[in-house]
């Protein structure tokens, strides 16, 4: 483990965070001196070891006055420099509160939420979908502030990179369907939204609270339409979904509590979750793959056969 005075940055996040170049070997060098300043300059002190996700560091601190929190430590990023915009503007309401933050660096002092209860430990699936369903609502019903990415500039880059992504999947019908999916949101540029989401709202980005019972973390802010924010939703807990023996009716069960709690047209939901399975897809394509996730396949697919009927009826 690479250690300073205080800050401990586990062998676990340096072996899967400098995986990835130069850049991000060089942020982690200078992670621990980063740390130790703003330990010093906010006047915390650590409070437990730190965790970690794919690309952030969490250490558990006390403020000078004893209240926990946490400071947060990511490379800034053109996926979460909203970050900060974001949080104030949902100002605590379902979502994790911003006590500080550092511009420069995008270091941030967050309240803390109890890890040890992500909304994935809840066993029953309807009970948990609810309560996302729930919160995705309060967040949509923001407006977005200025500042934050919008989903006309992220759609346009992914009609662009499609032509040239799609001849690299093996499966002429999973080229078909992204194809299909770049028709979707093709039709809906025009129309992209203007609420603020998340991005990456699953089960595990939400956390056990004092205040609320449940509260948001990690979120990367666009400003768009609501119904972009649907696939990780969907997608969770996949293996329950299996289960059920009926896939297709399980999926259209989750599409619709997500779309009567948030109040997002359907025809537009389908349109952009489309367009979600559109952007997994190229992200897996620049990764080396050849072929889409099945569960993905499965969404897609389901959504475009109920398209159809509804049209048909």
């Amino acid at each position: 483990m690479t250690t300073s005075t205080r800050f401990d940055v586990p062998d676990a996040f340096i072996a899967s965070y400098g995986a990835h170049g130069p850049e991000e070997r060089a942020w982690l060098a200078r992670l621990p001196r980063l740390g130790e300043e703003f330990l010093d300059r906010w006047a915390l002190r650590p409070d437990g070891p730190p965790a970690h996700g794919m690309a952030s560091l969490v250490l558990p601190v006390r403020q000078d006055d004893g209240t926990p929190a946490v400071l947060k430590l990511q490379r800034l990023r053109e996926e979460t420099a909203g970050v900060p915009a974001g949080l104030r503007a949902w100002r605590g309401r379902g979502v994790v509160r911003l006590l500080g933050h550092d511009e420069e660096s995008g270091t941030q002092l967050l309240e803390r939420l109890d890890a040890d209860r992500p909304l994935s430990s809840v066993s029953d699936d309807h009970e948990a979908l609810c309560v996302l369903a729930g919160l995705l609502a309060r967040l949509v019903a923001v407006p977005a502030p200025e500042g934050v990415r919008g989903l006309s500039g992220i759609a346009t880059a992914m009609l662009d990179e499609a032509p040239r992504a799609i001849p690299a999947l093996s499966d002429p019908d999973e080229r078909r369907l992204v194809r299909t999916c770049a028709s979707a949101v093709a039709e809906l540029t025009g129309e992209p939204g203007d609420r603020l989401l998340h991005w990456d709202l699953h089960y595990d980005n939400v956390l056990a609270g004092e205040r609320e019972p449940w509260l948001v973390i990690d979120p990367e802010p666009i400003a768009g339409d609501p119904g972009f924010e649907l696939l990780p939703a969907l997608h969770n807990r996949w293996e329950e979904v299996v289960a059920t023996g009926d896939v297709p009716r399980a999926v259209l069960r989750r599409f619709d509590v997500l779309t009567e709690a948030v109040g997002v047209d359907r025809r537009r939901a389908v349109g952009w979750t489309l367009g979600r399975v559109l952007q997994n897809a190229l992200w897996d394509i620049e990764d080396g793959e050849t072929a889409l996730d099945p569960a993905q396949v499965t969404i897609a697919t389901t959504l475009l056969e109920h398209r159809a009927e509804s049209r048909r009826g």
